[in-house]
């Protein structure tokens, strides 16, 4: 079974993520597996070691730990539901302590400076806030101009115009994949579109993983045979999918040069619904 497990997890297509061990992957894994999705998202954007990157969304800090250990960034692991207690200890332990800070925030209360960041990106969250018409202009007023925004999440391969019935029929473990929080799933021409509205951003660019939903299949798999799953496995599902709905969106831009927002404007706080 351990031949099994390490079989799912090596990806020759993330030559970084070879590198992390396999138990450390599945005990910290909070979806699709982010730190193959962190390498993904990286590859499309500029970054330098000793950047300050805002990692939005971070849940345990894998992919904060990625970043800091791979490519030698300096990253603010932010999260609301994960606590930076675990986390920072996580990143001591990997080694990187002095490159990761961890902390607690919702995002949309973000509690930094205008321009602090080299960069912004968020693995497998962005969908959960990010579809708000007006929250990309806020996340890009914490990045300098010209520096690099991105985000990676579960999405469609099509537009739908109904849920497809296989993605609606319970699995063997009784559960139900397609769920209220699958209504955020979105196609890179979606988001894409998006994106272009907001005139903070420029070169807007989007993709869809190759085989991604073959990916998130086999990750789920090897959680399912290591038995480190905290949720029924969505094995079943996806592979009745193979890919003709479900997949994985890359969304990347550029911080414009255009003024930057006033959030001292305690409108701001009304529009996103923030005390």
């Amino acid at each position: 079974m351990e031949h099994d497990v390490a079989a799912l997890l090596d990806r020759p297509e993330f030559p970084l993520s070879r590198r992390f061990d396999a138990d450390w992957l599945l005990e910290n894994q909070m979806g699709p597996c982010a730190v193959w999705l962190a390498e993904w998202l990286a590859g499309a954007m500029d970054l330098e070691p000793g950047m300050r990157v805002l990692d939005l969304g971070c849940g345990r800090a894998m992919t904060s730990v990625f970043l800091a250990r791979e490519l030698g960034l300096r990253v603010w692991a932010t999260d609301l539901w994960i606590g930076p207690d675990g986390n920072w200890r996580r990143a001591v332990d990997a080694g990187v302590g002095d490159r990761v800070c961890p902390l607690r925030a919702e995002a949309h209360a973000l509690p930094f400076a205008a321009g602090f960041f080299d960069a912004a990106l968020s693995i497998d969250a962005y969908h959960y806030f990010g579809t708000d018409e007006l929250y990309l202009g806020y996340l890009a007023h914490f990045v300098r101009e010209g520096g690099a925004i991105g985000a990676v999440m579960p999405g469609l391969t099509r537009p739908l115009d109904e849920v497809p019935p296989r993605l609606l029929e319970p699995q063997k473990n009784g559960k139900v994949f397609w769920e209220d929080e699958c209504r955020s799933f979105k196609t890179a021409e979606w988001w894409r579109v998006h994106w272009s509205r907001c005139d903070k951003v420029t070169d807007v660019r989007c993709e869809t993983l190759p085989n991604g939903w073959r990916h998130w299949r086999d990750f789920e798999q090897a959680l399912e045979l290591s038995g480190k799953g905290t949720f029924p496995s969505d094995v079943e599902a996806l592979d009745r999918d193979r890919g003709r709905t479900i997949g994985i969106v890359r969304v990347t831009a550029r911080r414009s040069d255009v003024a930057t927002m006033n959030l001292g404007d305690p409108s701001i706080g009304v529009r996103f619904g923030v005390d």
